[in-house]
């Protein structure tokens, strides 16, 4: 009886080893991938291998390695170096006038007297910094960043072999993308091929190609991470989001230097400009970001023909993710926008502009711009920034939760017409300015004036000390309410006096002496 009930214990477990050894082959040996994955009837398994009908495929297959796409792209990526050289400014602050003032009038004491030249002065140091760029043609253009050539008084440009350098010339800027061109006196350049962004993928292999920490021409690798990425370095602080940020986020290393570098495709196509990176120390940390060629060939084309940036607004305001998260149910109820939809949600149409002429009106949701899905902001603002005013587009739109699609929308520039915009003085002074609502204007006792809300590259960055949160109240001797009226003035005197005040300092007047003559973000 012992005999036979060890044979039946020897028996089960002979069994249940046999079952465990099929079961541990069935479904732990290495599968077999069928056509698709998933649950997925378009993405077969192993695309990059498998094609139904063919034994070969494709472009999805990473390269063995990079030698021919970096041998393409680094004689067409340069150094650049600028300089900005030391420059005296004064605080603005008025002084107290004196009795002898008061008796004999200004005019007979000098500017350090009676501080109409502006109060203090003082000398800011020169500095030096370096970038890089890209060559886009043979007779020596090249596109960079904004933040590269900014209030730079000499630019410097030198090739991949560092045999040559050459004095480069400002053609013209576009703070909006932070992109800039330039231009160097040399013929047959190796210029870079446009490749086309809108056909990059995720997961596909890029190049960054640039000149980090001052070193000569590095190339560095990796994928593409995302796309229409914004990460909120343009900050627009006016009436209409004009910021324009979708980027192409990769993790090929990137460091300071490589700002205005190129990011290419493995057959060295320029898909993108580097321009940022994630990091919390300011160097490298995981991810950097590059505007998107189909962008910087536009943006390119305008600089070149008309000197500044002929671009086209619909005219809507719209509600970021970040301030639909954190408002109330009420609060969106109020505005006409909701949680649960993807698209851009219309929270205000502009007057006069191409979203009222075609009927968007609020809570509208924009969700195709020729066709071309939006998902978000960022890609809206990166499709709609590829159109000079003038051209006409057609936006798909959901009203109810029903489908529109309105045909044949003419964009319009900002002022509301579709001429072409050139640089004025006003533009000159690289500044945001609004003007003072009455409520505004009420709170800090003043009839009315302009808000200087950021300053970024131009006159006043480069001529004064004045800082956002400035209100200009006269311009010159002209009282100004609005910025259509600084800018009348602006047009018909070189030399200009601002005058106004900083409420949140108190009541001290400070004037800032400005000459739109003189070198502002155009004019180098």
């Amino acid at each position: 009886m012992k005999f036979k009930q060890i044979v039946t214990t020897v028996l089960i477990s002979a069994v249940t080893a046999a079952a465990a050894i099929f079961v541990y082959g069935k479904y732990f040996e290495g599968r077999q991938p069928g056509i698709f994955q998933n649950g997925s009837n378009d993405i077969p398994v192993n695309y990059a291998r498998y094609m139904p009908g063919t034994e070969t495929k494709s472009n999805a297959a990473p390269p063995s390695d990079f030698v021919t796409s970096a041998r393409v792209a680094v004689p067409g990526v340069v150094h650049i170096k600028t300089k900005i050289n030391p420059r005296q400014v004064t605080n603005g602050l008025q002084r107290q006038r004196s009795i002898l003032q008061d008796l004999f009038g200004d005019e007979f004491f000098g500017d350090e007297f009676n501080g109409g030249g502006g109060g203090r002065r003082y000398y800011i140091p020169g500095q030096m910094a370096s970038g890089s760029g890209v060559l886009i043609s043979d007779d020596g253009y090249i596109v960079t960043n904004n933040h590269v050539i900014a209030d730079a008084d000499e630019i410097t440009v030198s090739l991949s072999n560092e045999n040559k350098t050459f004095k480069a010339k400002l053609v013209g800027t576009d703070p909006s993308t932070d992109l800039a061109v330039i231009k160097i006196p040399a013929r047959n350049m190796p210029y870079l091929l446009y490749g086309n962004s809108d056909n990059v993928e995720i997961g596909q292999w890029v190049l960054a190609v640039g000149y980090p920490l001052n070193l000569d021409a590095t190339v560095t690798a990796g994928i593409v991470s995302a796309k229409s990425r914004s990460i909120g370095i343009n900050k627009s602080g006016g009436k209409i989001n004009n910021s324009i940020e979708s980027f192409i986020q990769t993790d090929a290393a990137v460091n300071q230097g490589n700002s205005g570098g190129a990011l290419v495709n493995t057959a060295g196509e320029l898909i993108g400009i580097n321009s940022a990176i994630a990091s919390p120390t300011g160097s490298y940390a995981g991810y950097s970001y590059a505007i998107p060629v189909n962008l910087v060939k536009k943006v390119v084309n305008d600089l070149m023909k008309y000197g500044s940036v002929q671009r086209a607004y619909l005219g809507v305001k719209y509600a970021s993710p970040a301030a639909i998260a954190s408002m109330s149910d009420d609060q969106l109820r109020e505005i006409g926008v909701r949680r649960d939809v993807n698209g851009v949600q219309i929270t205000e149409v502009m007057d006069n502009s191409s979203a009222a002429s075609a009927g968007l009106r609020q809570g509208d949701v924009i969700t195709k711009i020729n066709g071309v899905g939006i998902n978000g902001s960022s890609q809206m603002s990166e499709q709609v920034a590829r159109y000079k005013p003038g051209d006409k587009i057609s936006l798909t739109y959901l009203r109810d939760d029903k489908e529109f699609t309105a045909n044949n929308i003419t964009l319009k520039n900002l002022q509301g017409t579709t001429d072409v915009v050139r640089i004025t003085n006003l533009d000159k002074l690289g500044a945001d300015l609004s003007d003072l609502s009455k409520d505004e204007a009420a709170s800090i006792g003043v009839k009315g004036g302009i808000k200087v809300n950021d300053i970024n590259t131009g006159i006043l960055k480069k001529q004064t000390s004045m800082v956002p949160g400035f209100v200009i109240l006269k311009a010159g001797n002209t009282p100004v309410t609005s910025v259509n009226a600084l800018s009348a003035v602006l047009e018909k005197e070189k030399n200009v006096q601002l005058v106004g005040f900083y409420p949140q300092r108190g009541g001290n007047i400070y004037y800032y002496n400005i000459n739109t003559g003189g070198k502002g973000a155009e004019d180098l």
